[in-house]
């Protein structure tokens, strides 16, 4: 199961956070370039959070980066960024494909 979060218009503080926890040079270059509208946060296991990833950045024009914490053999975190809309819309068919992997799973 995923945890999913959406941060819109996120603080410079909270880009500065997840500056440090983000090794990607070219997603470094796209927050420090001006303002970020929209954040997605999606947490998971790791099979799910590439799955994630590439289902989210597929669906809407956004950048994906993935945000360094401290167990990351099991539980892993991405970051979604771009405009609110194009972040809201991956963010909504990552919840859709994760909601229905679940019931398939039942």
């Amino acid at each position: 199961m995923l945890n999913i979060k959406i941060i819109n218009n996120p603080s410079k503080s909270t880009i500065r956070l997840l500056l440090r926890k983000i090794s990607d040079k070219q997603v470094k270059e796209y927050l420090n370039d001006g303002p970020v509208n929209s954040v997605g946060l999606i947490q998971g296991q790791l099979a799910e959070i590439i799955a994630a990833a590439d289902i989210a950045e597929k669906s809407s024009d956004v950048q994906i980066a993935e945000i360094a914490g401290s167990c990351p053999q099991h539980i892993t975190m991405i970051g979604v960024f771009g405009e609110t809309s194009s972040v809201e819309e991956s963010i909504k068919v990552v919840q859709n494909w994760s909601e229905n992997t679940t019931k398939n799973k039942k």
